[in-house]
């Protein structure tokens, strides 16, 4: 019955995972909001919460682009239960914006597989990457993902190799010179934190312990028969489908080597993550643990509110 309702594109859909990212926006900031409620906190975080939830409809736009699943959207719910999971997920504007840039750079990767305007590809995802690590030094290893896409489609055209730095250098020049006329110094806009962290601490509470222990064993599991299913895939296809898992790695290690976690580290796992489980759900034979399976990723997220 779960998986019949979503398992087809309609408005009441998107109307359930608007209001589960709405949900977590809003719960991430009851309490924790230390400044003066005013019009321009307000539209400040109208503004945040539609980049986000823009977050999500991109990647709607790259699953379907890409074929990246059959059509039925439980990526985008899933990404919004995983918001819910990890409510301070939503809660560094940052990251928000930083993983929006990422997602940006993500879909012209995995466009790679038509081999065509490659060259603009490549600098495009290199350009929005280095952006996103101008909010968010980490997010940088991203850049990691578009050489081990070079790798996956075998290209031997030395100039795509060599375009993505071009596309990072630019980013660097632009922001470079926009620092100079603001702050009076080349670096004034380069102020993220370069530091690692591996102090677990923050995550020791019984909500943060249920949400990562189920995100990641369920990841896990999933990424099992995600990496078997690649085989079954087309040829064409299969290096988008390399590069998701790679995403997904790439995410864990930002959360991994973060250097304050909050929770917020998690945004940049979880949009690999939900196309990895939606694949799985895709394949589960026994609907009755399909049912189960989808029941306990919606269900948990608003048990856990309530502790």
């Amino acid at each position: 019955m779960i998986t019949s309702f979503f398992n087809k594109s309609r408005p009441l859909y998107f109307a359930i995972v608007f209001f589960i990212t709405l949900l977590a926006f809003i719960f991430a900031r009851v309490g924790k909001v230390h400044e003066a409620i005013s019009i321009d906190f307000v539209i400040q975080q109208i503004v945040l919460f539609f980049i986000l939830f823009g977050s999500i409809l991109l990647l709607n736009f790259i699953v379907n682009k890409n074929s990246l699943t059959n059509n039925n959207n439980y990526e985008i719910l899933l990404f919004s239960l995983f918001l819910l999971f990890i409510t301070q997920s939503t809660s560094n504007s940052n990251i928000i914006l930083s993983n929006f840039f990422v997602l940006l750079g993500l879909r012209r990767i995995v466009s790679l597989r038509s081999l065509n305007n490659t060259k603009k590809k490549l600098f495009d995802a290199a350009f929005w990457i280095a952006i996103a690590a101008i909010f968010y030094f980490w997010s940088i290893l991203f850049f990691v993902l578009i050489v081990l896409s070079l790798v996956l489609y075998t290209d031997n055209n030395i100039r795509h190799w060599i375009i993505p730095f071009l596309g990072v250098t630019t980013v660097f020049i632009i922001t470079s010179c926009f620092s100079l006329v603001v702050y009076d110094n080349f670096l004034g806009v380069f102020n993220q934190s370069t530091k690692i962290s591996y102090d677990f601490s923050n995550y020791n509470s019984i909500q943060y312990l249920i949400a990562i222990t189920l995100l990641i064993s369920f990841g896990i599991w999933s990424s099992m028969f995600y990496l078997k299913n690649i085989k079954k895939k087309k040829k064409a296809f299969r290096a988008s489908f390399k590069t998701i898992i790679i995403a997904a790695i790439i995410g864990f290690l930002i959360v991994i080597q973060a250097p304050d976690k909050n929770g917020s580290e998690f945004l940049f796992l979880f949009a690999p993550l939900a196309i990895i489980i939606a694949n799985y759900i895709e394949v589960i034979q026994e609907k009755w643990f399909k049912e189960v399976f989808l029941a306990v990723l919606i269900l948990v997220p608003f048990l856990l509110l309530m502790l």
